[in-house]
């Protein structure tokens, strides 16, 4: 017997794409070089070694087939076989050739030559430095970097059915939800907003979140390191009934062990009607179910209750925990008595470039034979032969040309400068370990001096109590990126998924972002001999382009993480709910 859930009609999943990885996959799925990975569409292929004798092979084979067909042909019994035989004997042939290619690919002779396939940043802003020292200092695009005009109005607003459907008491419970949230601090995020949505749509009593200890991320922080778990109950108590533990009877029955608890497994991006179908009837009956892992478990598209609820997590209950929040906001104080220069106003860039991203995305920059080996061996280490099997292609020209490779720290400054930033523009750099750190590092800092990150910004004593906990400390630049007037994203990942969704619910649906056309500037950065001016025209041009872009309606295949406008956002004339507080409550 089914119990009652919230929803009388479900819809069904518009089948949405993967989601963004923040990092490469280790599963069996070959990852591209959209994500960091590198390689090719033959990764199918064997690689055939040696090429020296493939011709006399050729003509061996073709002799062979020759002879076999006019064997046939003289013992007719068997002429019907005659067609079969040519076909499996050209298919031979042909893959010979097949073989070929992809060697040929694999040792590089095949790959991208031209524009924008060579790193040459260096050699650019050597010619171009001399130009960025000398230039006006009077006009700092940061104090008019976003044209009001652009903006459409929007504020944070609850849609009518949430609100509607928000009771002083809740029909009686269908069952306990129990839900395991794995990856980084953003993938934990997305997995506890669906989680409510899902307990939303069953009518169950959702367990606070379990966090699962990610071989990656090492961090074994739980759900109240990070988040403020009373407030989080608190800020859904009309919407969805969350516990901390689950209650003594109900653990009882399962041996006082949450592992005898069935686990439904649950294909991604599952429908509202799945979970109806599938899940509830167990839910009935057995009165707990666990479902791990729960990351991407629900469709993006579902009715305008249960995406009110995503949007009441999200942007709402989940504020991270006093500890973070304080010492968060010491640091977007310090941000901006730094930038005095320009009001206040500051910059802020996730910087992608640690060891493991750039050997992940096969990127050749200019290391040398040093770089070679060093990512060698951090591939051979993280990955354990991925990168080595046979018919692997990698293409480090072609992933350039094609906008796949981390944006270097030169070449984030020397794009800022050409868009109109001057030296005097506070920059905060939110990222990892960045790989050779002092090298790369250097050009930016020359380029702004005004450059902070967590370490430089906060003590060690401050920062003492987040060190070896990664997502903790990915809130503190969260939080800062969050403040700024401008924030650049460089490669994607959740970080800047969720960090731009965020920046449009707090900034009237714009997202004050800027997320480079990387193609355009393979393609710019491989000029050596180009002018100045022509330079920062067309740095000007996108910087524009991302300031048409910064107010986008969510698509039927968009995450709402992202582009929270309509379902979590009204145009100010149309707002029938406002809250009453829409202070930064992460």
């Amino acid at each position: 017997m089914h119990g009652l859930s919230r929803l009388s009609n479900g819809v069904s999943s518009l089948s949405p794409p993967s989601s963004p990885r923040h990092r490469g996959s280790r599963g069996k799925t070959t990852s591209s070089p959209t994500t960091g990975g590198c390689g090719g569409g033959a990764g199918s292929f064997r690689v055939v070694g040696g090429g020296g004798g493939r011709a006399e092979f050729k003509n061996v084979v073709e002799r062979f087939g020759y002879f076999l067909i006019s064997a046939m042909y003289r013992r007719r019994g068997v002429l019907l076989f005659a067609p079969l035989l040519y076909i499996s004997g050209m298919l031979m042939y042909m893959g010979i050739f097949g073989f070929d290619a992809v060697n040929n690919i694999s040792n590089g002779a095949r790959d991208v030559v031209g524009p924008g396939s060579v790193y040459r940043s260096p050699q650019v802003f050597e010619k171009l430095w001399p130009f960025m020292e000398a230039e006006n200092r009077s006009s700092n695009t940061l104090m008019n970097v976003w044209n009001p005009k652009l903006r459409q109005g929007w504020k944070p607003c609850i849609k009518q059915t949430v609100i509607q459907s928000g009771l002083s008491e809740f029909p009686k419970s269908n069952g306990f939800l129990i839900i395991e949230a794995n990856g980084g601090l953003n993938q934990q995020r997305l997995s506890i907003c669906d989680a409510v949505a899902v307990a939303g749509l069953l009518n169950a009593t959702l367990v606070i979140p379990i966090f699962h200890l990610n071989s990656v991320w090492q961090d074994s922080s739980k759900f109240g390191d990070i988040f403020d778990e009373e407030f989080f109950i608190y800020a859904l108590r009309n919407h969805v009934n969350v516990i901390r533990e689950l209650p003594g009877d109900i653990l009882h029955q399962f041996d006082n062990n949450i592992s005898n608890i069935v686990n439904l497994r649950v294909k991604a991006w599952s429908s509202p009607n799945y979970y109806l179908e599938k899940v509830l009837p167990k839910l009935v009956e057995l009165k707990a179910v666990r479902i791990a892992p729960f990351s991407n478990r629900l469709a993006h598209a579902v009715p305008p209750y249960i995406q009110g609820l995503r949007c009441l997590c999200n942007f709402e209950a989940l504020r991270f925990s006093e500890p973070i929040r304080m010492l968060a906001a010491k640091m977007v104080d310090r941000m901006v008595k730094n930038s005095s220069k320009s009001g206040g106003k500051y910059v802020s860039v996730h910087l992608r470039f640690e060891e493991d991203m750039v050997a992940f995305s096969c990127c050749v920059f200019d290391g040398g034979e040093e770089e070679k080996r060093e990512m060698d061996i951090v591939r051979e280490r993280s990955w354990r032969g991925k990168f080595r099997r046979r018919g692997r292609v990698i293409r480090p020209g072609a992933n350039r040309v094609d906008g796949k490779c981390p944006l270097t720290p030169l070449e984030v400054g020397m794009m800022l400068r050409g868009m109109g930033f001057d030296n005097t523009t506070s920059l905060y750099v939110a990222a990892g370990k960045i790989y050779k750190v002092e090298k790369h590092m250097a050009p930016l800092k020359q380029m702004f001096p005004g450059l902070e990150t967590k370490d430089s910004l906060a003590s060690p004593e401050e920062l003492a109590p987040f060190m070896g906990h990664s997502s903790r400390l990915a809130a503190l630049d969260y939080t800062v990126c969050l403040h700024s007037e401008v924030f650049v994203t460089t490669q994607g990942g959740n970080f800047p998924h969720f960090l731009v969704g965020h920046r449009r619910y707090f900034y009237e649906g714009h997202a004050k972002t800027i997320r480079p056309d990387k193609r355009k500037l393979a393609q710019l950065f491989d000029k050596p001999s180009i002018r100045w001016q022509d330079f920062k025209r067309q740095l000007q041009d996108m910087l524009r382009h991302n300031d048409v872009k910064g107010s986008e309606l969510r698509k039927p295949s968009n995450s709402l993480y992202m582009y929270p406008m309509p379902d979590c956002m009204c145009r100010k004339s149309d707002a029938r709910i406002e809250y009453s507080n829409t202070t930064k409550t992460t």
